[in-house]
């Protein structure tokens, strides 16, 4: 199927296709899984207080959002360009251009996956921290499309290997990006006010940053338009004092701060299925 659809994409306007996941793949999926309608409605009815009529119409565009973001991963496999502007690239620049390494952190809104494409670092090995289990179609086109951008690709694993690879990537001065927005593996995590209510968020690749004493950004990509997105690069000042853990606290605060402003400007852009609030 992944095939197909990337022969597809290749000769049709991206555009039908959302046309066609909005009617007929998209309805369907929202009656057959319904734990995640049901979790992405109380998201909105809850943490944007929405009443039920705008409640329902957020769940159905959120849905068409995630398409989207899946149709255009496809795209790019394809050959697509998207056009794309970004803000705060001075923030990379400079950091690639350092002798030491850095964490770039990213989470589950908008389509991040398109940083990879165009947030380059000439003398710098960028180390992507992935899903394990995604299917073995899509990684070989990443692998594909990040071979020029000297990208790597570090998938998480449940006996926690990665770390490994993790540390010598920034023992080697090399950039790190991982998203910081769900509990993976070790159930340590920080609770922290998101949208009125607390919530989990891992301690992992804060106290990272901490341990190794490495800058820290946030990056964003969010849909502006059918072929557009805006790139927002933001940087967590790491100059703290303290010890490692309350270090890594208050990173992951000043993310948290970040990620909620991107999320109230795009609510229909939150792909986390499930209740992130629950204890």
């Amino acid at each position: 199927m992944h095939k197909w659809l990337i022969r597809f994409l290749r000769v049709i306007d991206v555009r039908l296709i959302y046309v066609f996941a909005f009617v007929f793949i998209v309805p369907p999926t929202m009656i057959v899984n319904g734990k995640a309608r049901k979790v992405i409605y109380e998201f909105y009815r809850r943490r944007f207080g929405y009443g039920p009529l705008r409640s329902r119409w957020m769940t159905y565009k959120n849905h068409c959002a995630f398409s989207q973001v899946v149709i255009d991963k496809f795209a790019m496999y394809a050959g697509k360009k998207f056009k794309i502007t970004i803000d705060g690239y001075d923030n990379f620049r400079q950091l690639s251009e350092q002798t030491s390494g850095f964490v770039q952190l990213s989470s589950h809104i908008g389509n991040y996956e398109i940083a990879g494409y165009s947030l380059n670092a000439k003398n710098k090995r960028f180390n992507a921290l992935v899903f394990g289990g995604e299917k073995e179609s899509v990684m070989a086109n990443r692998s594909k499309l990040f071979k020029d951008n000297n990208i790597r690709m570090i998938p998480m694993m449940a006996d926690m290997s990665h770390l490994f690879m993790i540390d010598k990537a920034l023992s080697d001065g090399e950039i790190l990006s991982m998203p910081a927005d769900r509990v993976f593996g070790s159930q340590k995590s920080f609770s922290i006010d998101f949208l009125g209510l607390k919530a989990r968020f891992p301690q992992g690749p804060f106290l990272i940053a901490a341990m190794k004493n490495v800058p820290m950004l946030f990056v964003t990509v969010m849909k502006t338009a059918a072929e557009k997105y805006h790139i927002s690069v933001h940087q967590i000042d790491c100059d703290i004092d303290g010890n490692v853990r309350s270090k890594a606290s208050v990173l992951a605060e000043k993310y948290v701060k970040l990620l909620e402003d991107t999320v109230r400007k795009h609510p229909a852009q939150w792909y986390n299925y499930f209740d992130f609030w629950a204890n």
